[in-house]
């Protein structure tokens, strides 16, 4: 007898922010609000017009400008309004913030060792630890799925939250290295069904010109 399963997957599609002018630069942003450019605006209205048919029912997106417009781009083509979730936001990287990634080794060598080898409670002084932001993104991750069950629905976000969410649907802990790109505007499906996750397609790029950068350290 063929069992028929209790609930449908909800799929999500997570997609990074375009380009910005400080990914250009290998600038850390953080939660510093910088919009896109040029490059990236294009960016986003070719991940609206590929996931026009994708049954995308709802969106929502970080509220930091340069997600905020990639969702606009997506919402345009979709047909949908995106819905902002703060708790999608990137991580904080405090004193960082602003710096390149060679600037920051520079300044903050100690600080940058322990970046660089993703010591889990390191916060950069006055910024965020990954344990916290692990508990913001996957507790809201998991909210948004409850909310449409058997559905799929999009989400807008950034870099160091995808790390996040892929290590959550994985498995994988903090401070695994990152055997995974992280490309602007690149699409990443993930599923959940029964409170279980999984990861379906990750750094989907056909979308896009070839160039698309992953500007984070591993």
């Amino acid at each position: 007898m063929v069992e028929i399963p209790t609930t449908q997957a909800t799929r999500i599609c997570l997609v990074r922010h375009g380009e910005t002018e400080w990914n250009a630069e290998r600038r850390i942003q953080g939660q510093i609000d910088i919009g896109l450019n040029a490059t990236g605006l294009r960016q986003a209205a070719a991940a609206g017009r590929w996931l026009k048919g994708a049954g995308i029912v709802a969106l929502y997106s970080s509220d930091l400008k340069r997600a905020w417009a990639t969702a606009l781009a997506l919402g345009e083509a979709l047909g949908l309004t995106p819905s902002a979730v703060p708790e999608m936001r990137e991580r904080r990287y405090g004193v960082f913030e602003g710096l390149t990634y060679d600037e920051a080794k520079a300044k903050h060598p100690d600080g940058y060792a322990a970046f660089e080898g993703r010591n889990a409670d390191y916060d950069f002084e006055s910024g965020e630890s990954l344990k916290a932001m692990y508990a913001r993104v996957t507790g809201k991750l998991k909210e948004i799925a409850a909310a449409h069950p058997g559905r799929n629905v999009a989400v807008v976000l950034h870099g160091g939250v995808l790390d996040i969410i892929n290590r959550f649907v994985r498995g994988n802990s903090l401070e695994t290295p990152r055997d995974f790109l992280i490309p602007n505007a690149g699409l990443n499906w993930i599923a959940a069904v029964d409170g279980l996750w999984k990861l379906e397609t990750w750094g989907e790029t056909a979308h896009l010109e070839a160039g698309a950068l992953d500007e984070l350290p591993s």
